[in-house]
């Protein structure tokens, strides 16, 4: 007769869903208008791991009619810039890769951080200093490069862009 653990019992019964890091930027993060949908459990789960900021500076900019902000793929250019750093699940990526348009509007690509703080509760919350790598919706649009860049999107900010 075999002995198994309990805890290998329980990761064959429960298997561990595959969790993806998502940094976001704009509208998703806390107190911002589109919040909500991270917290849905509809859509899919979301743990916050941590504020963060790109190790690399990125132009992020508010543009549209819409006053929407879009982070331009062209590292080296622009600011370092502040957002959130999230754990989600397939669920919740297919969401998002659905709720941004991806990949017509917003490509995902992969991003370099910096971590800012371990306000996260879980397990995988990274400790301030390290660097971590996340998925982040951004655009190739050069024309876009003129416009003003920010380093933190807040949509109550004092810029004047009310999105819409």
């Amino acid at each position: 007769q075999i002995a198994v653990s309990p805890t290998l019992m329980v990761g064959v019964v429960c298997p561990v869903a595959h969790m993806t890091r998502v940094f976001v930027y704009g509208t998703l993060k806390k107190g911002q208008p589109n919040y909500f949908r991270m917290v849905n459990a509809s859509n899919g789960q979301a743990e916050f791991l941590a504020h963060a900021r790109t190790v690399e500076p990125y132009p992020l900019v508010i543009t549209t009619k819409y006053n929407i902000p879009f982070l331009l793929n062209e590292p080296g250019t622009g600011q370092r810039v502040y957002g959130e750093l999230y754990r989600v699940d397939q669920q919740m990526l297919d969401f998002l890769d659905k709720f941004e348009g991806c990949p017509e509007r917003y490509q995902r690509t992969k991003i370099q951080l910096e971590v800012q703080d371990g306000d996260g509760e879980g397990e995988h919350t990274p400790r301030p200093g390290r660097f971590e790598e996340a998925f982040v919706y951004s655009k190739h649009e050069p024309a876009w490069l003129q416009n003003q860049t920010y380093e933190s999107y807040d949509a109550y900010g004092d810029h004047n862009c009310w999105y819409t």
